[in-house]
């Protein structure tokens, strides 16, 4: 067996084992959190009152204006400079969560936008509140448009995720970076952990390539009923 071969062999339970326990679970959450910052930030910039709408706008601006691994350094290695102390993964996800709502708050923005004022005064006509309208009517629409490029947003993540080693995160990357200190192969690890994240993202592309043509055949079924 080439050396080479047997190096990858020898360290893919170490590096699956990294992604396993640290990349997916810190990729899940701040995902979700940032969805959730998100939906609420774009809410703010959509109906808040002015004092919130500029506090929306300035937080979006500072995380989309500056660099992610800049982001992580700041809370890991600069808040400890006034007595904020947090462990690697807790800063990676605050880091991650904050730069992912700043970016999907946007795109929810948008896409709640795009729905055409008649379907507000749909929901209105037949007594529903701004709740009800919002809940039932506004984000179900919304949320078919804004599959594509939040997934877009997801995989990018996954990769994204890479940078918490920077900040002695045990993810995927960090494992093999603790692998080629010891064999001194950079190459075959790296091309190895490059590998193991490019076959996540086709996975994840594959899903929502599925997942689209689902959606817009339900669309389609929609439209075609209206």
């Amino acid at each position: 067996m080439p050396h080479w071969l047997q190096l990858m062999l020898e360290s893919l339970p170490t590096l699956l084992w990294a992604a396993l326990i640290f990349t997916v679970p810190l990729t899940l959450l701040s995902f979700a959190l940032g969805l959730i910052a998100g939906l609420v930030t774009a809410l703010i910039r959509l109906f808040g009152p002015k004092p919130l709408v500029a506090l929306a706008r300035f937080y979006i601006w500072i995380f989309r204006g500056t660099p992610l691994l800049v982001q992580l350094f700041l809370i890991f290695y600069g808040l400890p400079s006034v007595g904020i102390l947090l462990d690697a993964f807790p800063a990676a996800l605050i880091g991650f969560t904050l730069n992912i709502g700043a970016y999907s708050s946007e795109i929810i923005r948008a896409v709640i936008g795009s729905v055409p004022k008649g379907q507000w005064e749909a929901s209105y006509s037949i007594g529903m509140t701004w709740s009800q309208a919002m809940r039932r009517t506004i984000l179900p629409q919304a949320g078919r448009v804004a599959v594509p490029p939040l997934s877009n947003t997801f995989i990018s993540l996954v990769k994204d995720t890479s940078l918490a080693a920077a900040i002695t995160v045990p993810e995927m990357f960090q494992a093999a970076q603790r692998i080629v200190a010891t064999t001194y192969e950079p190459l075959i690890l790296y091309v190895e952990a490059a590998a193991l994240y490019l076959a996540m993202s086709s996975v994840l592309s594959a899903l929502q390539a599925r997942l689209e043509v689902r959606l817009n055949r339900y669309g389609g079924f929609l439209e075609a009923n209206a």
